[in-house]
């Protein structure tokens, strides 16, 4: 155990999306010399799950450690997306300093702005970091006063804004304390951290506090909450009571660990400002506080931002339910769900009237549908609806919650992007162009204007517009935004389809299925091309006659269908219909199945 927590750093890396923090870890951990010269090792290494590694973006914090002259240095991994930001405000609780990346093109961008913020209301020390400093089209020099310019803004403190700035590329493995001086490893970097962000502050004497910010699974151990030694000691089999939740309990901490690299290293006892997991507590939530028996005290545990989004998970009732799931009926429903908001803070889960659906509410679509996917990968299968943006009430006045976004686009396609928002009540607060001839428009727009927006900007301008978005404020009902403009084709009966059917029907819209699919009465094949739902037979077949066979014609030329992403999906659905996961297909049908039921409740037409 470390004595002495003088030789202690507790640092967070918190940036925008892609700015590079998980890429700075990496070499961090190399550089510590933590991996063998011969050991092959990932790129990323700290994304462990498949659907970062895939995704290409972190979404569940995690916990390192690096030695560096006689230093122990802690750094957690924070997630860069805005819908994960949960994942940031809890973890600031275990850390002196944060490490501020920003990306030596693209500046100060919404989350930079959000996750200083958090930091700053914490008086946590920034350390700012100019990545990628290497890109030809890097202006670091700019981005500084960006920076400095946002901590005004953001009302930072006389100490905070005398900031040390390293410019460094994670990537290359350089840094230094000017663009101009840069050395071939990532030592300045690291002596900033030990000069610059405090050790821990604690009593080791005291009794003993620990404050837990994130709860993990093993499977040999079970239960594991990680969190950070804010005062006294501790030590295995000794006992504690669990306080500052549900109820209060009396525990013993059968098992400690403590961070080495990539590892947790099981350990006999640790003191304050050392960053721990200790598994057997049963039932451990986060915020809980693990205290001495003879001084219970717990701990406020960070206010977390309310959720802004919610949907609907159902049961599975279409035609095609359980054939591919592993896990259909309800009680398997609830039990996955109520278990996420054991470890996933910044999401809500409600039971509703109907015991076959919850409504689950988070901080935005990427936030819910990477829940979806990962219950998808585990073998769930079941329906969501569309999602909806959650309305607070003041005094009377409905208020909707309103996004910052950002876009960034060639100049050529500004335009399209301004008439998009229009359409969408946003209101531009900025716009400004670099020298790369790319224009930064900054809007405000209600978060119900930004459903199915992605897609159309990547119409607009060819793929080549970047947007991110981050909650602004609540404010007054801005009024009706324009839906989606185009109805849906809707099988008429349950079949497999076939290249006649389709063949026969691609000329009313975007088909989104192919030949040789099965497909049920109800369910979403395509995109009309006017505003209506249309019922159409893609099963239908050639009629055979004594004249002529089946294949007697010319091959049938079918236009390659739309496959949607999951998201695509969410986007794409109405309030009448739904989006069926199960763990090998993902489609879209009507809520009521049948063509007669739809036309007696009145949304067969738009």
């Amino acid at each position: 155990m470390n004595k002495d927590n003088k030789k202690i750093r507790n640092v967070a890396i918190i940036a925008h999306v892609d700015h590079g923090k998980t890429t700075l870890v990496d070499r961090l951990l190399r550089q510590s010399g933590i991996f063998r010269e011969n050991e092959a090792v990932q790129e990323r290494v700290m994304d462990s799950g498949d659907l970062e590694r895939e995704r290409g973006i972190t979404i569940l914090s995690k916990n390192t450690s690096i030695q560096y002259n006689g230093y122990k240095i802690n750094i957690v991994d924070t997630p860069g997306h805005s819908d994960f930001g949960g994942e940031v405000e809890r973890i600031l609780q275990m850390v002196d300093g944060v490490l501020l990346l920003v990306d030596a093109f693209e500046g100060c961008m919404p989350q930079t702005r959000f996750v200083l913020k958090k930091a700053l209301e914490l008086n946590k020390v920034p350390v700012v970091v100019i990545n990628k400093i290497d890109r030809p089209v890097a202006r670091s020099a700019e981005v500084v006063d960006e920076t400095l310019e946002l901590f005004f803004e953001l009302g930072a403190s006389d100490d905070q804004i005398e900031f040390p700035v390293i410019y460094a590329s994670a990537r290359e493995g350089i840094s230094g304390n000017s663009p101009t001086d840069l050395q071939n490893d990532m030592k300045p970097l690291l002596d900033a951290i030990i000069a610059h962000v405090p050790a821990p502050q604690g009593d080791i004497a005291a009794p003993l506090q620990i404050l837990f910010s994130t709860i993990d699974y093993d499977d040999y151990v079970g239960r594991i909450g990680i969190g950070r030694v804010v005062r006294g000691s501790a030590s295995r089999n000794q006992m504690i009571t669990i306080c500052g939740g549900k109820s209060t309990r009396t525990e013993k901490l059968t098992r400690l660990y403590r961070f080495e690299g990539l590892k947790r290293i099981e350990t006999d006892e640790c003191s304050t400002g050392d960053i721990v997991a200790v598994a057997g507590i049963s039932d451990l939530m986060i915020g809980e506080t693990a205290c001495a028996v003879d001084c219970i005290e717990p701990l406020p545990f960070i206010h977390i931002d309310e959720p802004t989004i919610s949907m609907t998970f159902m049961v599975n009732d279409s035609p095609f339910a359980g054939r591919e799931g592993k896990y259909v009926t309800s009680r398997n429903l609830r039990d996955r769900l109520f278990r996420e908001v054991e470890t996933n803070v910044s999401m809500r889960v409600e039971e509703t009237e109907s015991t076959d659906a919850f409504k689950v509410s988070g901080r935005g679509e990427l936030h819910l549908s990477i829940l979806i996917e990962t219950m998808r990968r585990q073998g769930f299968e079941f329906a969501v609806s569309r999602p909806k943006v959650i309305m607070h009430y003041e005094n009377g006045i409905e208020l909707e919650p309103i996004e910052e976004l950002t876009v960034d686009v060639p100049q050529e396609y500004v335009g399209a992007v301004i008439e998009s928002m229009g359409t969408r009540c946003g209101e531009m607060l900025d716009m400004t162009r670099s020298q790369e001839e790319i224009t930064r428009l900054i809007f405000k727009v209600p978060a119900r204007g930004l459903m199915g927006f992605r897609s159309e900007l990547l119409t607009n301008t060819r793929g080549l517009g970047v947007m991110s978005h981050i909650f602004y404020a609540y404010e007054p009902h801005k009024g009706e935004i324009v839906e989606r403009l185009r109805g849906s084709l809707v099988v008429h009966e349950t079949g497999e389809s076939n290249a006649y059917g389709i063949f026969n029907t691609q000329d009313r819209g975007r088909m989104f299925i192919t030949a040789g699919v099965p497909v049920y009465e109800g369910q979403i094949c395509g995109e009309c091309s006017r505003n209506e739902d249309i019922v159409v037979n893609i099963c239908k077949k050639k009629h055979v006659t004594n004249i002529r066979a089946s294949g007697s014609d010319e091959a049938l030329r079918l236009t390659p269908p739309l496959v949607f992403s999951l998201e695509q999906c969410l986007e794409f659905i109405r309030d009448d219909e739904l989006v069926e996961i199960t763990p090998k297909s993902i489609r879209m049908r009507k809520r009521v199945l049948n063509k007669e039921l739809r036309a007696k409740k009145g949304t067969s037409v738009r």
